[in-house]
């Protein structure tokens, strides 16, 4: 067993699930390679022979780490400190990928728009993009978790002026009422969020905006939930999610009580997205009619399940064709025109 949780609690884990074989933290990949008896440089350095995503989509990490203090995160103490990978090293696993198949990339990193700045003394993520952007055959780079404060808008003036970056970012905000804001220690305001949102909707106006939101975080209001809500409805994100707050050991938010009740939180967090499954339904019907390039996932019972630009896989909405009635290849591209939508799901027929 790996990853952030056995990495924190491998005490613990260890106690309570006694048939697990070993536990492994983050940094622990050198025992890990021990126990398996895998020689790192042999087996493992090189192009990467196995996807767990299908094979024509991606997912390559850009960084490991997180310089941030937020206070309800506990993934710098997993984590530990931002570390960006070279630029050529990344182009040239994005190139082993193309060679593969892999046709879409998602970048992710802890914190995406921090990107370079350990190797290169600067933001590299305009740098980084221009260069991907010149690979043949990814025709799908898209953007995961940047953070909000000291944003490079200059990312943008490259998203708009490369076609195969998509016109997508994911771009966690937590919070926009300013006393909770202070308290996750975020570095930004409620004004400065709103102006980001100005400005990145200016240099690209096709732009679709996924973000996350945390309710119920240590002395949170009911005024506080009112004005984030206020903020959805006039935001309009196009793709939204919501977490509850969990209490974890060592954060800076630990020291704060966790006076929100479990049941509060759930509702919450209810609310909001309820606010926000009345925008993407809006949103969605205004998209019937027109015609989209998508690419398409799987078959899933009668419809094929494919994606416009404008979505990310799994978290993201879907665009479904009837089977029975069009064709689509998988890992390829179809025009489709939608013909019918709900809140999270369009319905269309290839053209």
């Amino acid at each position: 067993m790996t990853g952030c949780l056995s990495h924190r609690y491998k005490d613990e884990l260890a106690q309570e699930i006694p048939e697990v074989d070993a536990f492994f933290g983050t940094l622990d990949l050198p025992f890990l390679l021990e126990e398996l008896g895998a020689n790192y440089r042999h087996d493992l350095i090189g192009e990467r022979s196995i996807l767990t995503t299908p094979a024509h989509y991606a997912y390559l990490k850009i960084s490991e780490g997180c310089n941030r203090t937020c206070t309800f995160c506990a993934i710098p103490l997993m984590r530990g400190k931002h570390v960006s990978k070279p630029i050529e090293q990344l182009v040239a696993e994005a190139r082993a990928l193309v060679r593969n198949g892999v046709k879409e990339v998602m970048l992710i990193a802890q914190e995406l728009t921090y990107y370079g700045l350990d190797i290169y003394q600067k933001r590299a993520l305009p740098r980084l993009l221009e260069q991907l952007a010149d690979v043949q055959g990814l025709e799908w780079i898209r953007l995961h978790y940047a953070y909000p404060y000291d944003f490079p808008l200059d990312v943008l003036d490259v998203m708009r002026d490369r076609s195969n970056i998509c016109n997508y970012l994911d771009i966690p905000l937590q919070h926009i009422s300013n006393p909770v804001l202070k308290n996750m220690r975020r570095l930004i305001t409620q004004e400065q969020t709103y102006e980001l949102i100005d400005q990145i909707r200016q240099r690209v106006p096709d732009i679709a905006l996924r973000t996350t939101m945390l309710v119920g975080f240590p002395h949170e209001t009911d005024d506080d939930i009112e004005t984030l809500a206020d903020f959805i409805r006039q935001t309009r994100f196009d793709r939204l999610g919501v977490f509850e707050y969990s209490h974890e050991e060592n954060t800076g938010a630990y020291q704060l009580p966790d006076n929100i009740p479990a049941a509060d939180k759930a509702e919450r967090a209810a609310y909001i997205m309820e606010v926000q499954q009345q925008i993407s339904a809006e949103l969605n019907q205004a998209k019937i009619g027109k015609t989209y390039r998508v690419l398409f996932d799987r078959k899933e019972g009668p419809y094929f399940v494919g994606r416009t630009e404008y979505d990310s896989p799994e978290v993201d909405n879907e665009v479904l064709v009837n089977a029975q009635q069009h064709y689509a290849r998988i890992g390829d591209f179809a025009q489709v025109r939608i013909t019918a939508a709900e809140e999270f799901d369009l319905y269309g027929e290839i053209v």
